[in-house]
């Protein structure tokens, strides 16, 4: 069995790389494994730019914020012949928004994946909980270290039960003289307390300096070592500031014999050492928010005597006599449990007797055996599934579809064009492309549907657009909050759009009200459909010409219009088409498949050879460059995708999305191949999950869809076009259902 591990590795200094050097000897290096030819390997996550000499089992490693290095590093391991690889998961360690980075890695692995979850957050974000939940739904197996973690997992992020196991912090085999330790650190005639790990305000460190007064009173010889440097995102945020605080505190309390600062990481060796030389170790957290305590562990497991406050992993270590309590922040009842623990010292022994038995469960010995089993288990039973390309439809997945995030964003104006996460931003107002894919979205949902919110939020959207229609048939785009006009003219893109939707509308008015007012605005700008420059937005035109057409066959001026705009994005084609490039430009920039998607309308009325063979060409090179691993990857905003250049994975946009759906729904509509529906199925995965980043743009809370995702990871303003694009392609995927299983 071949093992690959992912995670921080000494020398970076970091509790998760000692705990997964340790974990890497415990399962390889040792006579029983070598029997079986077991064997692995590291991939090691660097921080901030820095370097470090690895040992030779570290094969590669990734920087923490670079996306590139994360999508290398699978490659690697996949082709590596690893069998099963183990991921140790803390929030911190992986680049992007709550970790985002390490998903797609993970999404791309091709081998079992057992993950160890080293923090557990009782109140998550939305962005920790949706990567955690996305992590553990990857994940063959998952390894927790309390039972509090289990109950998390299972009640918070909806982890099954049966796929967590609990395996308690492993502690190195490490023995020493107590009395040896004492005279090497020359502490043979003090009574020794000791907190080691990294530094921060969390740990409550002050309340044992408080506590020290009443005890030295007593107990002069007592001496409190601080055993640990300050953490990096502290030091790198704060300084030294809470280190400085304690000194003084120290200063001021006149403890200066009593309390020292060895501001070290040491090696296990040397802390061990010191474990074994404390009379008293002391974990003095200030809340119970802490799901595994690593230094907590190697305390119980060398036997000393612990006292500690009862956060979540210390009330289970420390159960049974095997430690002694202290509320958080008493440092009064600290000095009390303190002089009656060295008044008594045969209950500090008893302490260090129960603590020393459980410490021999907990060796890193045995903790390896047991992921090796578990390991050894999952390649026995279980094979991880690829997905395969005929993406069955399945409704029971999708969110049950819901007008309430537009309901939000809508007054009696229109649709306002922004949201602050899933607020309207009143400050940015209103525009008309916005306003026309709304329009265009509850006339399919009161289509579909009957749905009679919809059929009411009609007039508000259709009145916008007679409101901005200028006298030459053009149209304004934006207006501000206050109903001030903010441009003359607006994009020919907008126009487009709302050529789109006016078309959809007299293809599918609700009443002949509605029909006349669309009829009205579709003509009085039916002059500028010639004048138009943009290819995209030619193409929004073409599709409501289109909508028009079937249901007005008999209008051959306006047919005529359609073949003169459809020979427009013919001529883009023929001019910028090679073997090897099959587009309207020479880049793939946004809304890539309303261009296929506009011929494939055309096709339908027109009936024409060459509209329908550039529509298909075209929709096979943007289906080969954005669906070629079996999920949708939208070339993104970022920097888009030249000819003979490299793609842009960010940032990607759910109009984008909307497009490729729409564009497969018609294809299917044109050709009568089922194959399209599935690829249109797979699209609109990408809105809730099934994209480069593995994270759901749909908001389940708020019925909204976010604006996109970055490479920090996901934008979560949930703006009009975006929730917009995600309610039309939903009604598109209910309508594409029914008609597969027409066909069947």
């Amino acid at each position: 069995m071949k093992i690959a591990f992912i995670a921080t590795y000494p020398p970076r200094e970091c509790g998760i790389g000692t705990f997964t050097n340790n974990l890497f000897k415990s399962m390889l290096i040792n006579d029983e494994s070598r029997e079986k030819g077991h064997e692995g390997f590291v991939v090691a996550l660097s921080d901030n730019e820095l370097t470090y000499e690895y040992p030779e089992e570290v094969k590669m490693v990734i920087r923490q914020d670079h996306q590139k290095d994360y999508l290398e590093a699978v490659k690697f391991i996949n082709l590596s012949g690893a069998d099963i690889c183990i991921l140790e998961h803390e929030f911190g360690i992986f680049g992007g928004q709550s970790g985002v980075y390490i998903l797609p890695l993970l999404h791309r692995l091709e081998i079992p994946l057992i993950v160890t979850l080293h923090t557990i957050l009782k109140t998550p974000t939305y962005n920790e909980k949706a990567v955690l939940q996305e992590i553990c739904k990857m994940a063959h197996h998952i390894v927790v270290m309390s039972h509090k973690a289990i109950e998390f997992l299972v009640e918070i992020y909806n982890v099954p039960k049966e796929k967590i196991s609990l395996f308690e912090h492993g502690v190195p085999d490490i023995h020493f003289n107590p009395e040896k330790c004492k005279k090497e650190f020359k502490l043979e005639n003090r009574k020794v307390l000791l907190t080691f790990g990294f530094v921060g305000r969390n740990k409550g460190i002050e309340t044992v300096i408080k506590a020290l007064p009443k005890v030295v009173e007593k107990y002069p010889e007592v001496l409190y070592i601080i055993l640990g440097k300050t953490h990096p995102n502290v030091l790198r945020h704060s300084g030294e500031e809470y280190r400085i605080f304690l000194m003084r505190l120290v200063k001021s309390l006149k403890l200066e014999k009593n309390v020292i600062f060895l501001n070290e990481f040491l090696d296990e060796q040397d802390l061990f050492k010191y474990l074994y030389a404390c009379d008293i170790y002391i974990t003095p957290y200030l809340n119970e928010a802490q799901i595994t305590s690593g230094t907590l562990s190697y305390a119980v497991g060398v036997g000393a005597a612990v006292i500690s406050t009862p956060y979540w992993h210390a009330a289970e270590l420390l159960a049974k006599k095997r430690g002694h309590f202290f509320d958080f922040g008493d440092f009064e009842g600290l000095s009390t449990i303190l002089t009656e623990l060295f008044d008594h010292p045969d209950k500090l022994k008893t302490l260090k007797k129960n603590a020393y038995q459980y410490g021999l469960n907990i060796t890193w010995p045995k903790t390896g055996e047991k992921y090796v089993e578990l390991a050894e288990k999952i390649l026995k039973e279980e094979t991880k599934v690829i997905a395969e390309s005929d993406t069955e439809m399945d409704l029971l997945i999708l969110p049950p579809f819901s007008l309430n995030h537009i309901n939000r964003m809508t007054d009696d104006t229109g649709i306002i064009q922004h949201a602050k996460f899933g607020i309207p931003n009143l400050k940015e107002g209103y525009c008309l492309d916005d306003n026309a894919r709304a329009l265009l979205m509850v006339l399919m949902a009161y289509r579909q549907m009957k749905n009679m919110r919809a059929l009411e939020l009609s007039p508000v959207y259709l009145s916008y657009i007679h409101y901005m229609q200028n006298p030459d048939g053009t149209f304004r785009n934006f207006l501000s909050f206050n109903r001030n006009f903010l441009d003359e003219v607006g994009s020919e893109d907008s126009f487009g759009r709302t050529i789109w939707a006016l078309g959809y509308l007299l293809g599918n008015a609700p009443n002949d009200a509605y029909y006349q007012a669309g009829r009205l605005a579709f003509f009085n700008a039916a002059p500028n459909f010639e004048k138009l420059k943009s290819v995209r937005s030619i193409a929004n035109t073409m599709i409501g010409i289109s909508h028009y057409l079937k249901s007005n066959p008999s209008d051959e001026g306006m047919t005529e219009r359609l073949r003169n705009l459809a020979n427009v994005l013919v001529l883009h084609f023929n001019e910028n088409a090679t073997p090897d490039w099959k587009w309207f430009e020479s880049v793939l920039a946004y809304d890539n498949g309303i261009l296929p998607l506009a011929l494939l309308h055309s096709a339908e009325i027109l009936n024409d050879e060459k509209i329908t063979r550039i529509a298909i060409e075209s929709m096979d090179f943007l289906t080969k460059h954005t669906l070629k691993d079996n999920y949708l990857s939208i070339i993104g905003n970022e920097k888009w995708y030249k000819k003979d250049g490299e793609r842009s994975v960010f940032a990607q946009q759910p109009v984008d999305a909307m497009a490729m759906v729409l564009m497969y729904h018609q294809a299917f509509h044109l050709t009568k191949d089922k194959e399209y529906l599935n690829k249109l199925y797979t699209c609109f995965l990408w809105f809730l999950g099934e994209n480069d980043l593995r994270m759901s743009l749909y908001d389940f809370e708020t019925q909204g869809c976010c604006d996109g995702f970055e490479k920090y990871g996901v934008n979560r303003n949930q703006g009009a076009e975006s929730s917009l694009a995600y309610l039309i392609s939903h009604l598109t995927v209910l309508q594409a259902y029914e008609e597969f299983h027409k066909t069947d």
